[in-house]
Parts: C-alpha cells; sequence; structure tokens
C-alpha cells in the first residue's frame, strides 16, 4: 500500500527557500504531509505549509515527483510562492527559517535537498526513487 505526501517549495523573492527543523527527527525538511483523502493536492500543500510554518502560500505548478521505496510513500512537490502570514514554529516544527541553496544542501539529508533544488531550477517536474537516505539511480 502506498502513501501520498504533499509538500511545498516555497521561494521568496530574494532565492531564500521556506524549511523547517522538524519537532520528531530534528531533521531539516521543506514544509508537508500526508495529503488527507478529501484534499486536493493543491489544498493539501497550502495546509500543510501554514500548519508548520505559519506562511500562508499560492501554490503553483507540480516540480516533482518523489517515491520512498522504503516506506511506499510518494511525495508531489509543488513550486509556492508566499502571500501573507508570518514564520512560526508548531507542534511538527521546532524552527523555521528562510535557507539559501547551499544552505538547503548542508542542512538537509540528499533525498530532501534535492526536492527544493529542482523546483528552482524550473526544468521539472522531476520523477526520482530512494530509500530513504539516498536517491537510487534511474533505470
Amino acid at each position: 500500500m502506498h502513501s501520498v505526501s504533499v509538500a511545498g517549495a516555497v521561494a521568496r523573492g530574494d532565492g531564500r527557500l521556506l524549511a523547517i527543523r522538524r519537532a520528531d527527527n530534528d531533521r531539516w525538511e521543506l514544509p508537508g504531509g500526508v495529503l488527507e483523502i478529501e484534499e486536493t493536492p493543491e489544498a493539501g500543500v497550502r495546509r500543510e505549509v501554514f500548519e508548520e510554518t505559519g506562511v500562508d502560500v499560492e501554490v503553483a505548478e507540480l516540480t516533482g515527483v518523489y517515491k520512498n521505496v522504503s516506506l511506499g510513500v510518494v511525495a508531489l512537490v509543488f513550486r509556492c510562492k508566499p502571500i501573507g502570514g508570518a514564520e512560526c514554529t508548531s507542534d511538527e516544527s521546532t524552527a523555521v527559517q528562510w535557507l539559501t541553496p547551499d544552505e538547503v544542501a548542508e542542512r538537509m539529508t540528499e533525498v530532501y535537498a534535492i526536492r527544493l533544488l529542482d523546483a528552482l531550477d524550473g526544468s521539472g517536474p522531476h520523477v526520482r526513487s530512494h530509500d530513504g537516505r539516498h536517491l537510487i539511480p534511474a533505470g
């Protein structure tokens, strides 16, 4: 059985990207979570980003599909633009920060950093698989 999650690659005009440090594992990731049955992917992204960061977003295009083959989770990542709200932590996040692409690459594991970096390149949507820690080469 598969689970579907959604995440927002939220970029400001200065090129910084919205990231959270998760409360459950202390890892830096982009905001997102499990899509609820009755939600559209876009509504799920707006909800998850707001719940975890306090930032309201406008959802744009799909930038990638990422499958964790170990857990059977398929993540849909959408490019988003901040349109309001104020950064704050939640029960799910212990820190909310706007990171540069270099800081994303330094702080996040490969499988999460690539989701934000893919969203920046504008050539997507990308389709990638991983084992929870490392990308699996296509083929």
